[in-house]
């Protein structure tokens, strides 16, 4: 197995008003929100983001971690599983040129509305069944998208990052490590279908064979 590491430790973190959200949040909004449509990404807050767009103060201090983690060059090449609308490829592609940056994301929405220099980079595909052949990419990347599958096809589409792998990955998961860390994952929870204590994600890993890096997002 790899390693435990935050691979995101520059990315900018918002003030989270976890037990406001989780009074507020319905399960008819958790169904909307799974919908990964527009109301996720760019409509009301209680379905989502509110509004996704690009701004270089999220993705551009992550880069340099990532590129020295795995040694990221030009002749490197990494895909992006639940990649959006492409704004981590397109900070990847910007800081690391000649770089070879594919993504896929279950939203349609999210792949026409991609940023302008990603369009044909990107494409709709489902984590479980990746559009690529075998030991594709130096480095498959996912970053809170796997965790919105149910168990069995979470597991499915851990087996397919490491199928494109040539051996490197990364993947964000939701978890907690104490009791009341899983209530605030519960509370602040919208889209995730598998959520585990840290130790549970472990041996999950060990079990199907997941080789690659990985770290938590906790609320």
């Amino acid at each position: 197995m790899g390693q435990e590491i935050d691979l995101l430790a520059n990315y900018p973190r918002a003030k989270r008003n976890v037990e406001e959200r989780g009074a507020s949040k319905s399960e008819k909004d958790r169904a909307i929100a799974r919908k990964f449509g527009k109301e996720f990404f760019d409509g009301d807050r209680q379905h989502g983001y509110g509004g996704f767009q690009y701004n270089p103060r999220f993705w551009q201090p992550v880069i340099p971690t990532m590129q020295a983690h795995f040694g990221l060059a030009a002749d490197s090449s990494v895909l992006d599983v639940g990649c959006a609308k492409g704004f981590m490829m397109h900070d990847m592609a910007e800081l690391i040129p000649g770089i070879t940056v594919k993504g896929v994301d279950i939203s349609q929405y999210a792949i026409e509305n991609a940023i302008d220099d990603m369009k044909t980079h990107v494409q709709v595909a489902d984590a479980k069944d990746l559009p690529f052949d075998d030991n594709t990419f130096d480095v498959v990347i996912a970053i809170n998208t796997i965790h919105n599958l149910v168990r069995e096809d979470c597991a499915q589409a851990l087996r397919e990052i490491m199928r494109v792998s040539k051996g490197g990955a990364f993947v964000t998961v939701d978890a907690y490590r104490t009791d009341e860390e899983k209530e605030r994952m519960y509370n602040w929870n919208l889209t995730a279908e598998t959520i585990m204590h840290v130790d549970d994600w472990i041996a999950f890993f060990d079990e199907i064979g997941y080789t690659g890096d990985y770290y938590w997002f906790i609320p």
